[in-house]
């Protein structure tokens, strides 16, 4: 499990929950931040160095990715990219957070098994 992280838990907490739909807080403490969506858990540690979190991303696989990508864009989240087949045969659409962690979200393409 990758623990990706924070400049500001509020402030990351606002964003997963209110943009990306992260709805369930499993933890929150001032230094530490577990948030849920369906089988999607993701974890923030506070640190002061921007740095981390603009080298730092997590790969989210599975199969809900194109109905993921259609409510994100339905939201309006800015930095969504488009949901394209990768030229190492994924399909994947990719997320800058607040912060500058990279969310990278990718399943096989469908037309494959």
């Amino acid at each position: 499990l990758t623990v990706l992280p924070s400049l500001d838990i509020e402030e990351k907490l606002v964003f997963y929950r209110d943009e990306l739909g992260f709805s369930q807080i499993v933890y929150q403490a001032q230094d530490y931040l577990i948030v849920r969506r369906d089988d999607m858990e993701l974890h923030f540690w506070l640190t002061d160095d921007r740095s981390l979190c603009e080298r730092t991303s997590v790969y989210l696989r599975g199969g809900g990715i194109g109905a993921l990508h259609a409510e994100y864009a339905a939201r309006g989240v800015k930095s969504l990219t488009k949901l394209e087949v990768r030229p190492w045969n994924m399909e994947e659409f990719y997320i800058h957070d607040p912060h500058g962690n990279l969310l990278r979200f990718g399943r096989i393409p469908l037309n494959q098994s």
